[in-house]
């Protein structure tokens, strides 16, 4: 895993930091070969170089963006649609918990492992 992923995890709030622990957990168990790169300031998860997912955290909220999910339907209030769509995002607020399955999901869909 990368050292600087960790310091910009470890450097959240604690319910953020559970949060991103949980994601990063499920990239890692989700697909084999995954590599973590620090890029533009925010974690980016990357299979055979290129960008399947992404971590954000703001201050009311972390968002995990996947890349190349212009098939993939928005679920309102779940999955929002960024741009053209091609990148679909999930926010999590404080006292929300992660759905590893819907993530795993998603993660499959976007890599083309499903």
């Amino acid at each position: 895993m990368n050292t600087d992923v960790t310091a910009y995890i470890d450097g959240k709030k604690a319910w953020q930091t559970g949060i991103c622990a949980s994601l990063r957990r499920t990239v890692h168990g989700t697909l084999p070969g995954v590599v973590e790169v620090f890029q533009y300031g925010k974690p980016h998860f990357t299979v055979d170089g290129t960008n399947v997912a992404v971590l954000h955290v703001a201050a009311a909220k972390v968002s995990f963006m996947v890349f190349g999910a212009q098939e993939i339907e928005p679920v309102p209030g779940v999955l929002r649609s960024l741009g053209s769509g091609e990148r679909k995002a999930v926010d999590f607020r404080e006292g929300d918990a992660v759905d590893p399955e819907f993530i795993a999901d998603l993660l499959r869909r976007v890599a083309g492992s499903n």
